[in-house]
């Protein structure tokens, strides 16, 4: 065999070779592979060198075969790109898509819940319930719900930041304060209030006047397409002088007054309560929001329908919440008394079918 030959077959073999490598090189990172640790969070600290990376990984069987991703890493200079986080990797996954991800970055994430209607001691009592924020007890989450330089250009009397804190679900990093986390939840409620008042829907009201018969509306109201026309029997009854008669500011009443029991009931001594927020016996609105609107509610505070609605009762006929709505006192008496029928043949029932 001629020199010639011998340096073409050399050659033809190290290009077989470093494409059979090429081949092994790119099905090792792109095969998908199953681990154990898919539901662990993964922590990669700042400053983490690329080989220790992919040894931790390998560690925790996320990536089976090291040498790969670690010649893949120095042919193309990605290391430098990997980054610090809190990762978790799906089951299964490729080593590329580790890296990927390792490149994009990725920090853990907590979620906190703000239910619509929830009051203040309800926010709180949740936040004191998150150990990332080392809160002592409800009173210590309270404290945070009284910065209101945070709305005073919005509501210059506001002592506290009920009705401001907006109901939604917040994804946030393990370190976050607990002040952040206000000042998220209220720079929420402030980015949905921007993107619908405006001076022509406030109706001679103050933003805290909207805001509060917003707080009114949801308490009241299930249905989303309902809350204009509750929000249309409150303007109502206000321009006539009229108790509003809404037991959630009832129960509020009594919260402050530190005598809500807790048990769902409305007792005569609520009813009987001296306070602004008792709209069994203040014919005007409370003095402030009693519970945290959805945008729909504040929607519709700005934007009731127009109606000569006065009363609404809950429909019997249907078990969605939904109400039937009155301008005459005679036919909302008529539905009060349907509403009680449907109330004693449901007991009645519930009764008989327990004593079997």
């Amino acid at each position: 065999m001629t020199l010639k030959r011998l340096i073409f077959s050399a050659i033809s073999l190290s290009l077989i070779a470093l494409g059979l490598c090429a081949w092994w090189g790119y099905h090792a990172l792109h095969s998908a592979q199953a681990h154990d640790a898919a539901d662990e969070f993964i922590s990669i600290p700042r400053g983490t060198p690329p080989t220790e990376i992919i040894n931790r990984l390998a560690r925790r069987g996320v990536i089976a075969d090291e040498l790969p991703v670690l010649a893949y890493l120095r042919l193309t200079g990605a290391g430098a790109r990997l980054k610090a986080g809190e990762y978790k990797f799906p089951s299964p996954v490729s080593p590329f898509d580790v890296l990927r991800r390792l490149t994009e970055g990725q920090q853990r994430l907590n979620r906190f819940t703000v239910i619509e209607g929830w009051t203040r001691w309800d926010i709180a009592t949740a936040l004191q319930r998150l150990p990332e924020l080392k809160l002592k007890d409800q009173d210590d989450a309270l404290k945070l719900l009284t910065e209101t330089s945070l709305i005073k250009d919005i509501d210059p009397v506001a002592k506290d930041l009920e009705g401001y804190l907006y109901p939604d679900t917040y994804s946030f990093p393990p370190e976050t304060t607990s002040t952040k986390m206000v000042e998220t939840m209220v720079r929420r409620f402030r980015d949905v209030w921007q993107r619908h008042a405006d001076a022509r829907k406030l109706q001679g009201l103050s933003a805290r006047e909207i805001v509060t018969i917003a707080s009114l509306i949801e308490t009241e109201a299930k249905l989303a397409d309902e809350r204009p026309l509750v929000a249309s029997v409150i303007y109502n009854r206000l321009e006539r002088r009229m108790t509003l008669g809404i037991d959630s500011s009832v129960i509020y009443a009594s919260k402050l007054a530190g005598k809500w029991r807790n048990d769902g009931k409305v007792y005569q001594s609520d009813l009987d309560r001296e306070s602004p927020y008792n709209t069994r016996r203040i014919a005007a609105l409370p003095p402030g929001p009693i519970a945290s609107p959805s945008e729909s509610s504040l929607k519709a505070a700005l934007e009731p329908a127009k109606t000569n609605y006065l009363f609404y009762v809950r429909d019997p006929q249907r078990n969605d919440g939904a109400h039937n709505f009155y301008a005459d006192e005679a036919d909302f008496s008529r539905g009060v008394q349907s509403l009680r029928e449907w109330e004693r043949t449901r007991d009645a029932r519930d009764a008989s079918s327990n004593a079997r």
